[in-house]
């Protein structure tokens, strides 16, 4: 990787043609990939295949000899390299190499301005004006202070009150730069914690984004922030990488690949989550623009990218746009693909942003998908005080960390089958509009749709089923009632003393779940469950 370049100019994509002759192989994906991402397709049977596998080396040995060249990044999902050269012959050599299907110029940026007069899509300002950090009282495990209605606006704090608030799920945070997140106290505990697990810039090709656009910093408290009585994120205990993609100063289709690679490198590092605050229709040079038809969900290459990674079993969350009041008014790539999760703008009284993107993407499916506070979100600002912004950016990382709660809580479901849920949870999933699609997801009912499944999975054609078997310290019955009444459970050993018995009422068709526990000093052996619901009984044979 080369050093930080000022410009933009002199910079090509160079799209391969294959990966032949590779020195590496699916069969042993442990040189390309993290043991994170190898268990990630394991658990959900994603197979490995020639898009995980690396952009072949002797090509970019190639590219790199084939003159004045640098190297800056590939995408192994696009088999294409992004070079710098001001070699008009290199260029030639390279355009006539077997192995090259195209070399694509990637215009230059405009001239810099100051940061406070940069004009992005999807870069919202937060208001200067800071608020009352009087804290709220509220009767949750957090006291969320500012934070608390875009939260419950959720039922958020229902997850966070049984103990799921991002634990073991690992989020990759894309966006323009985090500045000062090294320092502001919201993050204190990400920090101690060893919740930031890596960094890199692919715009400056460094590993530093403590000193670039604090768009992301803000993005990122709404999940992580945990100052108690101030601002308490969505996901505080989830692990995160910040991965600055975006040139805040142009806007060039060489940041589309820039969030790809970034994506890959996500994947290849075992992330589950993609949380990006990003969007691309208009670029500086007006013949690279897209156009309305090109949000197909097929078509651009961030887009591409960010289907490829849900492919990969990764969840991605992209905000919707903030183009509803311009007369472009649409959702935003990579908002249209068919596997993102895009997020339109609501204020706490569930009412939309006026400039929150509207749907449906080109293909006239549902976009975007759902919709969070975008309107008046509390952030955290560069002064590490608490304010207050809007923009889809915002919506996008409120629910994406409880979207990460929930998956800790039901691990063993796939990013598709936790995003269906969450769609179902939404107020208008009978009625989608072009405002909010599916609607705002309600936490607690997506809780108990991935609770019912998952114990639909568990007891299969039975009507009992005892885990884990062998027992451990505790055993779990679960009981789908056949009938209303009284259902009786006992547990006892093969001589008939009984260790354990549960009486309780029960409806006709509802699963019932008993945990017992003591039972570590129980003697290695066979026991028995017995298991009474009205005319149905029977016995499960246990091991200790």
């Amino acid at each position: 990787m080369c050093g930080e370049i000022a410009a933009q100019d002199n910079r090509y994509l160079i799209v391969l043609t294959d990966k032949a002759n590779s020195s590496f192989s699916v069969k042993q994906p442990s040189s390309f990939l993290s043991s994170k991402a190898i268990a990630r397709r394991v658990r959900y049977g994603i197979p490995i295949d020639g898009s995980d596998l690396p952009v072949h080396q002797a090509y970019v040995d190639s590219l790199r000899n084939a003159g004045n060249v640098t190297i800056i990044s590939a995408s192994k999902w696009l088999n294409q390299v992004m070079i710098y050269t001001t070699d008009t012959a290199a260029l030639r050599k390279i355009s006539g190499f077997s192995f090259v299907k195209n070399a694509g110029a990637l215009n230059a940026r405009k001239a810099l301005v100051i940061a406070d007069q940069v004009s992005n899509k999807t870069m919202e300002q937060v208001t200067t004006q800071l608020v009352n950090n009087t804290a709220k009282v509220v009767e949750n495990v957090f006291n969320y202070g500012q934070s608390f209605n875009q939260v419950h606006i959720h039922n958020g704090e229902y997850l966070h009150n049984k103990g799921f608030t991002g634990k073991g799920i690992t989020i990759a945070v894309l966006d323009g730069g985090f500045f000062n997140y090294k320092t502001i106290k919201a993050f204190d505990s990400v920090r101690l914690n060893n919740q930031i697990l890596g960094t890199w810039d692919f715009v400056a090709n460094n590993a530093e984004v403590n000193e670039d656009h604090p768009h992301g910093m803000n993005c990122f408290s709404i999940m992580a922030a945990n100052e108690p009585g101030k601002l308490v994120g969505t996901a505080p205990k989830a692990s995160y990488f910040l991965y600055r993609t975006e040139d805040v100063f142009s806007e060039t289709p060489i940041e589309e690949h820039n969030w790809v690679v970034a994506a890959e490198k996500a994947d290849s590092a075992g992330a589950d989550m993609i949380s990006s605050s990003l969007g691309y229709y208009e670029f500086d040079d007006p013949s690279q623009s897209h156009t309305y038809a090109d949000m197909n969900g097929d078509k651009t290459v961030v887009t591409r990218g960010a289907d490829l990674a849900a492919q990969k079993g990764m969840i991605v969350c992209n905000s919707a746009g903030n183009s509803g009041n311009d007369t472009w008014k649409y959702i935003i790539a990579p908002s249209d693909g068919d596997s993102v999760l895009a997020v339109g703008a609501v204020n706490k009284d569930s009412i939309p942003g006026s400039f929150s993107s509207y749907g449906p993407s080109a293909d006239g499916r549902v976009k975007p998908d759902v919709a969070s506070v975008g309107v008046g979100t509390w952030v955290i600002n560069s002064a590490g005080s608490v304010a207050s912004g809007s923009g889809t950016s915002f919506s996008n990382p409120n629910i994406a960390g409880l979207i990460a709660c929930l998956w800790q809580a039901f691990p063993e479901f796939s990013n598709m089958e936790i995003l269906d849920a969450v769609k179902r949870s939404s107020h208008k999933y009978a009625n989608p509009d072009t405002r909010m699609g599916y609607g705002i997801p309600d936490m607690q009912k997506a809780y108990d749709m991935l609770l019912l499944k998952r114990q639909e999975r568990i007891i299969a054609n039975n009507w009992v089923k005892a885990y884990p078997n062998p027992m451990v310290s505790y055993t779990n019955i679960l009981v789908k009632a056949q009938e209303s009444g009284e259902l009786i459970t006992q547990l006892s050993d093969m001589n008939g003393r009984v260790y354990h018995t549960t009486k309780q009422t029960v409806q006709q068709g509802l699963f019932y779940e008993i945990r017992i526990d003591n039972l570590g000093k129980l003697a290695a052996g066979s026991y028995n469950v017995r298991v009474v619901n009205g005319q149905s009984s029977t016995t499960i044979r246990l091991v200790k």
